[in-house]
């Protein structure tokens, strides 16, 4: 048990850690996380707090497409994700800027990478998936969608409404949105592997 709520705290930091290093590269954030920033600067509070209310708002969106009640326990999940958010971009990094272009691409790359790494070990754990993930989910329930189709779906109405919030969108949302998913099914095999082999000690 002590393995398994590690793996699921420290991988919702790593996320935490990894969007804040494609916000800070100034390149483009990915959908979800440009329009988490682009609320921050019209209306206010930090971004992780947009991280949490849009979450609790896919929450209950999620109950509504199937027709069942929301997942409160996910609530855990948006809080971690949003504190970690908020941690990393307001206190650990808070004075960091990448003025030169390689850094800014080292840094939208890393983000990247721990992004992966961090959704690789939260969901080993089975505990409750973050909304934006869990609408793929729903959208595949209740439509018969397959994921690919729902993640796109989520994915570019999020880009919309980032758009819409002036949400720092560029070149970077492009590459996070085709790089994510191959990155996450490469590292999960290793992950996977570490954690079954830990569960079983």
């Amino acid at each position: 048990m002590k393995i398994r709520i590690l793996f699921y705290v420290i991988g919702l930091f790593l996320m935490g850690l990894g969007v804040t290093l494609t916000i800070k590269a100034e390149l483009g954030a990915g959908a979800w996380d440009a329009l988490n920033v682009g609320l921050s600067n019209a209306i206010g509070l930090t971004v992780g707090s947009w991280v949490i209310i849009i979450g609790i708002l896919l929450m209950f969106l999620n109950a509504f497409i199937v027709k069942g009640k929301p997942k409160l326990l996910a609530l855990i999940t948006i809080l971690l994700i949003g504190f970690s958010v908020d941690f990393w971009l307001m206190v650990m990094m808070r004075n960091i800027e990448f003025d030169f272009l390689l850094h800014q691409v080292l840094s939208l790359l890393g983000g990247i990478v721990f992004i992966a790494i961090g959704v690789s070990m939260y969901l080993q754990t089975d505990f409750p998936a973050n909304p934006i993930d869990q609408l793929m989910i729903s959208l595949h329930e209740r439509f018969h969608l397959n994921f690919m189709v729902g993640k796109t779906i989520g994915e570019v109405c999020a880009l919309i409404l980032a758009f819409l919030m002036q949400g720092p969108i560029g070149a970077g949302t492009i590459l996070i949105t085709f790089l994510i998913g191959p990155f996450i099914q490469l590292i999960n095999i290793p992950i996977a592997r570490k954690y079954e082999m830990l569960i079983k000690r």
